[in-house]
């Protein structure tokens, strides 16, 4: 089930109906806690069991800590329980196919086989809040909940269930301390994020998935021109695909009473790599900066610690994201380019136009040259795409070269409603706009999904993690 699908639209009215007539704060979020799991079970039932094992030991964890807090021995035993326990449950399905395979191809062992594991959805982002939760109790930025109910809610809350934001139990258990309502003012201002959002997704994301999927399906068929088209195709895909899913994340959310965190912040216009992870999967940046990087030393340790650190948080950010080493390496350049971001950022203090559009210009051609990797199934893959790249090859001006050129201008030209759109949103909220410019904005969004939207049920790209 899919934000952008009838049957979600289906399910959200019923939710929404369902929130409005249940009175009590208690009894509206056991409905929204019983509607979360028929959200994960939609996909597969099995794994809500999973889900819901992983919540009681996140329970029995952060209560355990809390009870023997002054027995810091018998604290950090549970603390280790509390992480390692989903660590091994995300490890086994998601990265135990991918060890047995580079074991067999290191050792050229054909002996051994594969399981047949299903990745759950979503399981990259409930295992890490609830990981985050168990550290936040031991750290006491807040104490152990003594109800299950809303332990249960916080990890299985379907808004950002499967694709995120990562959200923080600090953020999001006050929330559940007292009764949220429907009321007009969320329901405006979440309906219009969620159509927002719904923009950025099927009028122009699925849309230049057609041909970034044609291009990375053989590369060696495109000319190089065609090729580089195609990388920044895939930039902005990526972009307005995993924001599109955050936006409809966050109206869900803010209709049912809830706010989630803010995860992106226009990370095109960064100047730096160090900016871009400012702005890019807020979220997860957040989370890889306080629960991984701090604990192995952040920069505390020396200047050559401190870039092994950085480089380690980002591969592991970068395994995190799927069970691939094109995602590792992807990590690594990262990590690599926040490590040269901190050693001359003291030499170069330009702040004039120029220097900081080159700055810009080559920030974004990095980011989009390590976006390869992400997008390209193997290595082998992304080798031939930066063979193409920068082994020029002659022009050929084919119907899809110049449809393509075409659907980048008009999707960068719908990109600048959607900056300016995100920028009034920053700084107004929706619900002091006057009415006119809200309504205006409203049709406008209705407009471009039916005109524009594209015909079929992509799934979002983060799905996968």
């Amino acid at each position: 089930m899919i934000f952008s699908s009838i049957s979600f639209i289906v399910f959200f009215s019923v939710v929404l109906l369902g929130v409005c007539l249940l009175k009590g704060k208690e009894n509206k979020q056991k409905f929204l806690l019983l509607v979360s799991y028929v959200f994960y079970g939609w996909w597969d039932y099995r794994f809500c069991f999973l889900m819901l094992t992983l919540t009681a030991v996140s329970y029995v964890t952060a209560i355990k800590i809390e009870r023997n807090r002054h027995t810091s021995v018998k604290a950090k035993r549970f603390l280790r329980l509390g992480i390692v326990f989903p660590l091994v449950i995300l490890g086994f399905f998601k990265y135990f196919n991918f060890f047995v395979d580079t074991f067999i191809s290191v050792f050229d062992i054909s002996s051994f086989h594969a399981l047949q594991i299903i990745l759950p959805v979503g399981i990259s982002f409930y295992t890490f809040q609830s990981m985050s939760y168990t550290i936040d109790v031991y750290r006491g930025k807040l104490r152990a909940t003594d109800s299950f109910l809303k332990l249960a809610l916080y990890i299985s809350f379907f808004p950002q269930l499967v694709a995120g934001p990562i959200v923080r139990a600090i953020d999001f258990l006050p929330q559940l301390e007292k009764e949220q309502y429907v009321t007009w003012q969320n329901f405006k201002i979440g309906f219009q994020i969620f159509l927002f959002g719904m923009i950025k997704k099927v009028c122009i994301a699925d849309y230049l998935a057609v041909f970034v999927d044609d291009v990375y399906r053989s590369p060696v068929a495109f000319d190089s021109a065609t090729v580089w088209l195609a990388i920044v195709a895939y930039s902005i895909q990526i972009y307005f695909d995993f924001s599109g899913y955050t936006d409809m994340a966050v109206g869900c959310a803010r209709c049912l009473g809830y706010t989630l965190c803010e995860n992106f912040n226009l990370p095109y216009l960064s100047k730096s790599v160090s900016e871009f992870w400012k702005r890019w999967h807020i979220s997860l940046s957040t989370w890889l900066m306080e629960y991984l990087y701090f604990p192995l030393g952040g920069n505390r340790k020396g200047r050559t610690r401190t870039y092994i650190n950085l480089i380690v948080t980002m591969a592991l950010g970068g395994l995190w994201h799927g069970a691939s080493w094109n995602f590792v390496l992807w990590g690594i350049l990262h990590g690599v380019a926040l490590c040269i971001n901190k050693m001359f950022r003291s030499m170069f203090s330009f702040n004039n136009k120029l220097f900081n559009f080159c700055s810009w210009l080559i920030t974004f051609i990095f980011v989009s040259l390590c976006w390869v990797l992400f997008r390209a199934g193997t290595l082998t893959t992304a080798v031939e795409v930066f063979n193409k790249l920068f082994v020029w090859t002659d022009i050929g001006i084919s119907q899809m070269y110049v449809y393509a050129w075409i659907s980048i201008a008009v999707l960068l030209a719908v990109s600048l409603l959607a900056v300016y759109r995100h920028s009034c949103q920053s700084f107004y909220p929706v619900s002091e706009l006057n009415t006119f410019y809200s309504k205006v904005i409203l049709w406008i969004e209705i407009f471009f999904i039916l005109g524009f939207g594209y015909v079929g049920s992509n799934p979002f790209i983060y799905f996968q993690f």
